[in-house]
């Protein structure tokens, strides 16, 4: 474990992440042109290594300027004609969100829901996919307002099997480099990212990964994009002639930011590569819910099977709100998050634990668990003296 401590509050909530200090300073370099051949490797080199990292050898990125939630434009702008038939499995606030932005773009979306802290059973999905024709199905591998993990193999055999003209859509903007996801091997269509949770990368950076199938869903549209912005068609090019090592121009490139993701690829993919960086967010998280147990608490996702490894939701007892007890996390140097969940939001709080924190021996997951237990104790949680610094061994 590094002997240096923070000298500020860490922020380990489920994205923004912390991020090593070489991508930090990548993200401060001068104002370079996105014509500058430095930039234009960086770029390409970004392209190639999303491609590892989601587990595909012939996926298109799309590597825009903005967050995670334009992500969801593309998806439903590119791929989805209006009146056309989406599945939503929707196990939290984020799922609601992408069944929201796939109606603006004129789809009839049906929305599965899960019980709150559980997903859907592989059986209803059967059903529901039986029963309707289905542009598309959507999983959120993770949703960031419960740490609900979805079934992506699953949902993928059973598309397989039942619909297999059905475009699968992960949602992994709190999942991709952290949970297991083998894009090819399963057989995902579009996987929605961005560069400020598992990635280790500052906010910015919407990133989709798109198969030649969907691909060629979008070359067969009825009907033009109704779009400008997020339109891959402008967007095509430009990524195939960065990744050819040349410019081309659309719209102009976060040229700090990708500065930043190509460090923390770098980063992310040396050492073992994905198997390791799984590898080590499972031990992470092993390491969280143990704690989470030692304090006489439940996890917001029912069983260890639907429980996210990025990020932990914990249910608080009646007497503790998040508005008490994150000020006592802060003060302990250590920024967790509260509930989002409509009807829940007070009931719970949030840990995030991806990126270096799983990734890097760097102690931070030590102080947050310690920062917690102390910060619940004095929020008047009788957990006893095991609990209180609760930080279980490596695994």
């Amino acid at each position: 474990m590094s002997s240096s401590a923070p000298t500020r509050p860490l922020c380990l909530i489920p994205g923004p992440v912390e991020m090593s200090s070489t991508v930090l300073q990548a993200h401060s370099t001068p104002a370079t042109a996105h014509t500058d051949p430095k930039f234009v490797e960086a770029f390409g080199q970004v392209i190639e290594k999303l491609r590892t990292v989601v587990g595909t050898e012939s996926a298109q990125p799309f590597v825009i300027a903005g967050s995670g939630t334009l992500g969801w434009d593309q998806t439903a702008a590119n791929l989805i004609e209006a009146g056309e038939n989406v599945l939503v499995l929707s196990n939290g606030y984020f799922g609601e969100g992408l069944a929201d932005c796939m109606e603006t773009y004129g789809a009839q979306v049906t929305r599965l829901r899960a019980e709150t802290g559980n997903r859907q059973p592989l059986a209803e999905i059967a059903q529901a996919l039986r029963a309707k024709k289905y542009k598309a199905v959507t999983v959120s591998q993770v949703d960031t307002s419960t740490g609900v993990l979805g079934d992506v193999k699953g949902v993928c055999e059973l598309v397989q099997e039942h619909s297999p003209d059905t475009l699968v859509v992960v949602d992994g903007v709190c999942a991709t480099a952290a949970e297991r996801l083998y894009f090819d091997a399963w057989g995902v269509d579009v996987v929605i990212t961005a560069s400020q949770k598992a990635l280790g990368c500052p906010p910015g950076i919407s990133v989709v990964v798109v198969s030649q199938k969907a691909l060629g869903v979008l070359s067969e549209r009825k009907t033009p994009v109704a779009a400008y912005y997020v339109n891959w068609n402008r967007w095509l090019p430009i990524m195939r002639s960065y990744e050819d090592r040349a410019v081309k121009y659309f719209a102009t490139p976060c040229v700090q930011t990708i500065f930043a993701l190509n460090t923390s690829l770098n980063e992310l993919l040396a050492d073992g590569g994905m198997e390791s960086v799984f590898a080590a967010h499972e031990r992470t998280s092993a390491r969280v819910k143990a704690a989470v147990a030692s304090w006489g608490l439940k996890t917001v996702a029912v069983s260890p099977e639907v429980s996210a490894t990025a990020m932990t939701a914990v249910w608080l007892p009646e007497s503790i709100t998040p508005a008490e007890l994150l000020p006592r996390l802060k003060a302990r140097g250590v920024v967790a998050a509260g509930g989002i969940l409509a009807g829940y939001a007070h009931q719970y709080f949030r840990l995030g634990h991806m990126g270096i924190t799983a990734t890097q021996d760097n102690g931070y997951v030590d102080i947050m668990l310690k920062a917690a237990g102390e910060a619940l104790e004095e929020s008047g949680l009788a957990i006893g003296s095991s609990g209180r610094c609760a930080t279980p061994p490596r695994l």
